[in-house]
């Protein structure tokens, strides 16, 4: 599903990850954190897809929002995991958004 963003301006979280061969728990906190992350203050939504790569966008409504999403304990315990269990290699974007448009039926 395409999140409902706000008119911009207002900012993007891209993660990009290669996943190690099996779960390992990933599954389970990777819906932890998307319940966890969309209580935080300035969440507007995400959108994720997984084949040979997962691409996960956040989006939020300043960079203030996503630095105390950075700093949740229970966040940094899923990143420390994801460094040492679940990840081959991953990247983080965060990106000014300016303009957005779309379609829809």
């Amino acid at each position: 599903m395409i999140a409902p963003t706000p008119q911009p301006p207002y900012y993007a979280v891209i993660f990009t990850s290669v996943r190690t061969e099996g779960d390992h728990g990933y599954d389970k906190m990777a819906r932890e954190m998307v319940a966890l992350g969309s209580t935080m203050k300035g969440f507007l939504g995400i959108e994720s897809a997984r084949e040979e790569i997962g691409i996960s966008v956040s989006y939020w409504d300043s960079l203030e929002s996503i630095k105390a999403w950075k700093a949740v304990a229970a966040h940094q315990v899923a990143q420390e995991k994801g460094r040492t269990t679940w990840y081959a290699a991953y990247k983080t974007r965060i990106c000014f958004v300016e303009r957005d448009y779309g379609f829809e039926q």
